[in-house]
């Protein structure tokens, strides 16, 4: 199939407008909102139906156990090495063959992520800055995504921590129903990520907004966890 075919097949699955809609965001223009929200490490998450798994060990990142994410998370190999380094702690979790499968990321201090959003994201005393959290497809839908939280909560508590904030794109409804369903609470700012000429030059302004815009993605009759202290 040539170029021309491709892109005459491109159009008539995506239509011309949406097809245009993601070359601008590619190579012109994107604007990206980061939610903030935040957690108490001590309030029970909710009850949840996540299907069950097994066969996984935890173990903590290092530079020299990084080489476990070349199966699943090649590209990414060198970066958990790097923050691994840096004194983060990272979470991954193993399948039999010694596999990662999954993993976490907490920082203790303000945490610049120059591996993708390129900005700093503040961390106040008492706090960790979560990130980086990501799982193979076979476990979509499992209980993964709330014990890889869970046990990092426990690892930062350890380490004197008594909070978790965290950013979520606003149009990844899957992970914005995730922190739902984990019991966090929104802070009322936004951190705007501008990107221009496929992000070769970014721009970054927070802005603050009032009342919740999570309450539309909650399903009928979900209470809110209590237990958070709210506030930015």
């Amino acid at each position: 199939m040539n170029v021309i075919e491709k892109l005459r097949e491109r159009i008539r699955q995506k239509g011309l407008g949406n097809l245009f809609q993601a070359f601008w965001k590619r190579y012109v223009y994107f604007h990206w909102e980061l939610l903030w929200m935040e957690r108490d490490l001590v309030t029970p998450v909710p009850p949840h139906k996540l299907r069950p798994y097994s066969g996984l060990r935890q173990v903590t990142i290092t530079e020299d156990n990084a080489i476990a994410f070349t199966k699943h998370f090649g590209d990414r190999v060198g970066t958990m090495a790097e923050l691994a380094a840096e004194g983060h702690t990272g979470h991954m979790y193993l399948d039999e063959e010694g596999h990662a499968v999954g993993f976490i990321w907490g920082s203790v201090r303000n945490y610049h992520d120059r591996h993708y959003y390129g900005c700093w994201f503040p961390v106040k005393p008492g706090e960790f800055f979560e990130f980086g959290g990501e799982m193979t497809r076979a476990y979509f839908g499992t209980s993964l995504s709330v014990d890889v939280q869970v046990a990092l909560w426990e690892a930062m508590a350890a380490q004197g921590c008594n909070k978790v904030v965290d950013v979520c794109e606003t149009h990844n409804i899957p992970a914005l129903k995730l922190h739902i369903r984990m019991g966090y609470h929104e802070q009322g700012r936004v951190t705007h990520v501008h990107g221009l000429f496929g992000g070769r030059w970014r721009f970054y302004r927070e802005t603050r907004y009032q009342g919740s815009r999570l309450d539309p993605l909650r399903k009928p009759g979900r209470p809110v966890v209590s237990g958070a202290t709210a506030g930015a």
